[in-house]
């Protein structure tokens, strides 16, 4: 199953939310929105900075990391963005695949 890092920012009322529901109880709500999509979380961070959270997650495809993404920017309560993680084991499987390619001007 993919593994996704999932970066949050709150907005103003994602804040107001945090504040009425506390860190554990968004954690829950994020990871029964990760289930329900048939995947598990993994890890869930606050952090300082730029982003407010970092997720680690299994999910089933790009399509469910889709819906999930979707549904955590419609609420207005954050804005998500997100990367594929791949570990040592996908990148040896990716150096040994033969590719053809002609960098551009030659």
């Amino acid at each position: 199953m993919p593994t996704y890092l999932i970066k949050a920012s709150y907005s103003a009322e994602g804040i107001r939310g945090l504040l009425k529901d506390g860190g554990t109880g968004r954690r829950d709500a994020v990871e029964a929105l990760v289930t329900s999509r048939g995947g598990s979380l993994k890890a869930f961070y606050y952090a300082f900075g730029d982003d407010d959270l970092y997720i680690i997650a299994e999910l089933p495809g790009n399509t469910d990391l889709v819906a999930v993404s979707l549904a955590i920017n419609a609420s207005g309560g954050a804005k998500v963005k997100s990367n594929t993680l791949l570990d040592a084991s996908e990148i040896d499987e990716a150096v040994q695949k033969v590719v053809r390619y002609r960098p551009p001007g030659t």
